[in-house]
């Protein structure tokens, strides 16, 4: 019931708030013209009142040169219309009750420099491929970080990990006047980097940071994003130091989180630091793996998937970043440096230490040969110990001599180290829910990987015509992962005749297993690529690609069991690998690139000579074939902010030593495979269509896409189940996978105080495998949709209403989380800052088997006056003590559905001072 009367509450401000606001207002609308009567697209006109001096309203016009400005009643405005290189034209209106209606024609200026920025005060202007957001024109007050301001802006949108979009497309690097920001991360620059000292956001489309190759390549899906510095923020140190304390469920709390910059010309430095035992996890192990460094997929266009895996153990990962307690240690610092104008020189280091306690209930569900049937399941309730250090390091230097030539290197290291306990006590039920056995389960994880990566780039353009790029990556892996299971039962006891003998390992029996398995694996690759560009004309090039993909990898894995005596028994050969891997690819590729109209085509093909040979058990096995791979890019451009753009492209699959390797591996304490060294390739075909519009008129966002994948001979699992424990190996299917994955947005800022938004996503996938000698084929549909709205008033309280719901359907087991959210900030008597938010979740199954509903409210209120260096503030996390939160997952044979003990109510009192 009260949850009930606070939403009525709120929706009750919202419409008040929208009913003066439209109330209170009349349309100024017309179009812009020049002298020869052509409709000017992307003019920029803004009002400013007369009497309080702001902007209270702006347009860019659209194709047809309409603009439409909402202002306020009975007011005075000055209205500017701008367009580069045209004469800015000011025009001065009284408004009445009643709406405007005028046309407005731009003269020549010939003293305008073609290029230059007019109209700097516009809340959001255009400039070729660059959007430019004035960030105080959007900032109530409430903002703290670049997340909370990007979060307001027009077309944009940063979720829950950093991620930032803008008109659907991923902003793939960050910088910060100019330069990157840890290498181009939007997590550690949204997160950090302050509100206040944000003056202009620059959306750089069609990015390419080689300047030679812009154009030449299909850049139209990269996005950039560039941070301007307030004036005051240039050539000074700034940041600020936050310190807090408080209380939670037993121990205390704290936080201290120091963060400096410094900005110039010819160098900058930032340094970040995060300690705290509140759940705010900077750099989580999830960062860590997926964090690239800046180093790019350089062979996207060769036509060959060879991903060398990674061996990390299944290190269990937060939900949401919530487990029952988490501590965190984080540092960072990221500097550039030009010492000379034609030499630049970056690097960061990242360092992270942290220790959490998860406590999970799952429930597992193995299906039978029909993907429908439970035949058994496991009740497993965990409490798990994890510490985790990661260590990340890059040095990189870019050498311009001229205008032509362009050389870079970068090295990436990476290490950590890792180390998990967990306790469980597990109960196994057979068919209808039929109790089978439980027993308690102890297991250890321990992993201290490291990798290298090393990066080195020419670029020369020799003159229009010829343009040479040469790139080269070099990594070196190294994965040492042990792990321990202690089990009350055998999981693989010795079968008899007539089962195949090479299953049994010879496990001893004791009073307990303690069973053990070391792993190394080690990674030696290189990609290197040629490429040539010749111009045609304007409008066409010819793109010639020698290139080459060689690695060389090394597997010894280890199965042993500790008896109860304390020896060791190393059990049978077959729990033994040492096995060799060589993959090579020698491909010369063909593209041609053209525009003809609204259309640009770019269709081409790579010729492969594929060799691989793996070494094991005394022998080897090889393969050598030739492959030609097309691939084929389209672009019709509707608009000149509306796309649609096509790709299609044919692929050859490898997959790493791992699964060649023939020895058993333990991959679970109930779950052993066996690698094929036999395995062949796999052909992937993949179609992906996108449609893009974005009207800077009414700030509307339109994208949708969607991909269609088929891959043949795929490498799938044989799975031999006895009750839940499986041993399986691996093999190519006679069936094709299939995989169907699409979404869509429609987003629109309307009357400049309101931006709503409507998100449609969904994941089709259909894979085949041999369950128990039985062909087996499984389908999940994932779907997604989610609705917001929210206001954006100086003045005002402002809210923010959302609805998601996510259905995950695995083999009819479907799985329903509904969320509906609410969050209000209010900044108010010029020194005040209030913030809460508030997520409900209903999680429930179409069986009715699992139903849990939880929610989450925060709430901070701070203090600062505007000439003041010091900023109070408390706090609240978790205010409503709610206990856990639920997730679910689905793998080919099983479906899993977990519930997760959360951190309870923390209260913190900081106190934040700024340089």
């Amino acid at each position: 019931m009260a949850h009930s009367k606070t939403k009525n509450s709120l929706l009750l401000l919202l419409l008040l708030v929208t009913s003066l606001s439209f109330s209170q207002n009349i349309t100024f609308q017309g179009i812009v013209k020049d002298t020869t009567n052509v409709p000017l697209e992307m003019a920029n006109v803004m009002a400013v009142n007369q009497v309080t001096k702001a902007v209270d309203s702006y347009s860019i016009t659209n194709d047809k040169g309409k603009f439409q400005l909402s202002l306020k009643a009975n007011a005075t405005y000055s209205v500017r219309f701008s367009f580069l290189g045209l004469k800015t034209k000011n025009l001065t209106i009284a408004t009445k009750a009643e709406n405007i209606s005028q046309n407005i024609t731009l003269t020549n200026d010939a003293t305008e420099l073609a290029g230059v920025e007019i109209v700097r005060e516009m809340p959001v202007s255009i400039k070729g491929d660059t959007i430019i957001y004035n960030a105080d024109s959007f900032k109530t007050g409430t903002e703290r970080k670049l997340e909370d301001v990007l979060k307001k802006l027009p077309g944009v949108t940063v979720n829950a990990d950093g991620e930032v979009e803008v008109e659907g497309k991923k902003v793939s690097k960050l910088m910060v006047e100019g330069k990157d920001f840890f290498d181009g991360d939007t997590k550690l620059g949204v997160k950090n980097i302050p509100a206040d000292a944000i003056d202009k956001v620059q959306v750089l489309r069609n990015y390419n940071e080689i300047g030679a190759l812009k154009g030449l390549e299909n850049n139209e899906d990269n996005v950039a994003m560039n941070i301007k510095l307030k004036s005051g923020k240039k050539n000074f140190w700034f940041g600020d130091m936050t310190a807090g304390v408080g209380v939670g469920h037993i121990e205390s709390r704290y936080e201290v989180n120091p963060k400096l910059f410094y900005y110039s010309p010819k160098y900058s430095i930032n340094v970040l630091g995060n300690f705290n035992n509140i759940g705010e996890l900077p750099f989580t192990i999830q960062d860590y793996f997926k964090f690239t460094g800046g180093f790019k997929n350089m062979m996207k266009k060769g036509g060959t998937n060879f991903n060398v895996s990674s061996n990390d153990l299944g290190i269990s990962l937060l939900r949401n970043n919530r487990a029952k307690e988490i501590e965190t240690q984080f540092g960072a610092t990221n500097f550039s440096y030009n010492p000379i104008k034609t030499l630049s020189i970056s690097g960061f280091a990242i360092l992270s230490s942290t220790i959490t306690d998860l406590e999970t209930k799952n429930q597992t569900n193995f299906l039978g040969e029909d993907t429908e049937t439970i035949v058994s399941s496991e009740n497993r309730n965990e409490i798990t110990h994890q510490k985790s250090n990661l260590g990340l390091y890059k040095l990189s230097g870019t050498y311009k001599p001229n205008a032509k030539l362009q050389i870079d290197y970068d090295v990436l290291a990476k290490q950590s180290k890792q180390d998990e306990n967990s306790d469980s006590n597990q109960d196994v039920f057979g068919p209808n829910s039929v109790f089978i056995d439980n027993q308690n389960i102890v297991t250890n994880k321990k992993q201290d990987p490291f990798s290298l990566n090393q990066n080195f780039n020419i670029y020369y353009t020799k003159n229009d015509k010829n343009v040479f790029a040469y790139e080269m990556q070099h990594l070196f892996q190294n994965e040492n992962p042990f792990y321990n299971a202690n089990l009350e039962t055998n999981p693989f006891p010795n079968r008899p005749l007539p089962f195949d003998q090479s299953e049994n390992l010879g496990f001893q029996n004791q009073s307990r297993y303690d069973i053990n398995q070391n792993r190394l694996v080690k990674t030696n690759k290189i990609d290197s690529k040629f490429d040539y560009y010749y111009m045609v004309n304007p409008k066409s090039n010819i793109n010639i690609t020698i290139g080459n993909t060689y690695s060389f990898q090394s597997f010894n894995s280890d199965i042993f069991q500790i008896l109860d005596n304390g020896s060791i028994d190393n059990l049978k050969s077959n729990s033994k690998n040492q096995v060799k891997y060589n993959f090579n690819d020698v491909f010369l590729g063909l593209h041609y690139k053209f525009l003809t109209g609204k259309f640009t085509f770019n269709p081409g093909f790579s010729v492969h000579k594929y060799n691989t040979y793996n070494e094991q058990l005394g022998t080897k096995a090889e393969d050598n074939f030739y492959r030609i791979l097309p691939d084929v890019y389209a672009l019709y451009q509707i608009k000149k902010a509306e796309t649609l753009t096509y790709n299609y492209s044919l692929n050859t699959d490898f997959t790493d030593i791992n699964k060649f390797a023939a020895g058993s591996v333990l991959s679970n304490y109930n779950s052993l495979f066996r690698g094929n060294r036999l395995l062949e390739n796999a052909l992937s075909h993949t179609h992906s269509l996108r449609y893009f519009k974005y009207n800077m008129f009414n700030f509307e966002n339109i994208f949708a896409n969607i991909s269609y994948s088929r891959k043949v001979n795929p490498v799938k699992n044989s799975a031999t189940f006895f009750g839940i424990n499986q041993i399986s190996t691996a093999i190519n299917s006679n069936f094709a996978d299939e995989s169907i994955n699409g979404a869509a947005n429609y987003g629109r800022s309307f009357l400049r105080n309101y931006k709503s938004s409507l998100t449609i996503a969904g994941s089709w996938s259909k894979f085949n495998n041999i369950q128990n000698n039985l062909p087996q084929s499984s389908e999940s549909f994932v779907q997604n949709y989610t609705l917001k709205t929210s206001t954006n008033y100086k003045d005002l309280p402002n809210i923010e209403l959302g609805y998601n719901i996510v259905i995950n359907d695995y083999q009819g087991t479907k799985f329903y989380t509904k969320k509906p959210s609410v969050k209000l900030d209010y900044y108010f008597l010029n020194a005040f800052s209030f913030v809460t938010e508030y997520e409900f979740y209903d999680y429930t199954n179409n069986k009715k088997t699992v139903a849990n509903k939880y929610d989450f409210l925060s709430a901070s209120l701070i203090y600062q006056k505007k000439s003041s260096k010091l900023e109070y503030k408390l706090s609240a996390t978790n205010l409503l003590n709610t206990t856990s939160l639920n997730d679910d997952s689905f793998s080919q044979f099983s479906t899993r559905t977990s519930q997760y003990t959360v951190q309870p109510r923390y209260l913190i009192f900081s106190l934040k001072y700024n340089l």
